[in-house]
């Protein structure tokens, strides 16, 4: 009992900081703020003058167009796999009105079960995040690696909802 009291008593060499409420007086103080969500999440555009604004809604549809025009290349092979893998209904008139366009669901059956076994894989129950020790392997590395793993799948599986339908 007189080791654990000791323990809690304070080395005479060591000072106790004391927390000191400061107030400031004068023109400079703030009469009342917007506490910080409420701060974070108004709208700027209120705050803006129409020539800002213009140029900046300028420089994002510009943006816009650029993205769009960049991602051309890409769109188009989707749309032609989408095409192959027979997700495209057409009324055919080759050779004749009427004529079916069947296409041959393997690949798309492939492309489906591919996409059922990763997920598995990539999103298993106990969560993606594993951890392995490099190097000595102590009792007290190894805790670690196990906290930084709950920790991590934590944030990955609850957190983070995007991580799920992203990685999906």
């Amino acid at each position: 009992m007189a080791e654990v009291e000791k323990q809690n008593e304070l080395p005479e060499t060591e000072e106790v900081e004391e927390e000191v409420d400061v107030e400031l007086e004068g023109e400079d103080v703030p009469e009342e703020q917007e506490s910080p969500e409420e701060d974070f999440y108004r709208n700027l555009a209120d705050e803006m003058d129409e020539r800002t604004l213009g140029r900046i809604s300028q420089e994002l549809i510009s943006d816009f167009k650029k993205d769009k025009v960049s991602r051309g290349d890409w769109e188009q092979a989707y749309t032609q796999g989408l095409d192959l893998l027979g997700f495209k209904y057409v009324q055919n008139t080759r050779p004749f009105q009427g004529a079916s366009g069947v296409t041959h669901p393997l690949l798309s059956e492939a492309v489906t079960q591919f996409q059922a076994q990763a997920y598995k894989e990539l999103l298993p129950s106990d969560g993606p995040v594993r951890t392995q020790v490099i190097g000595a392997d102590t009792q007290e590395v190894s805790q670690q690696a196990e906290r930084v793993k709950d920790f991590m799948n934590y944030m990955l599986m609850e957190q983070m909802e995007e991580y799920t339908p992203d990685t999906d």
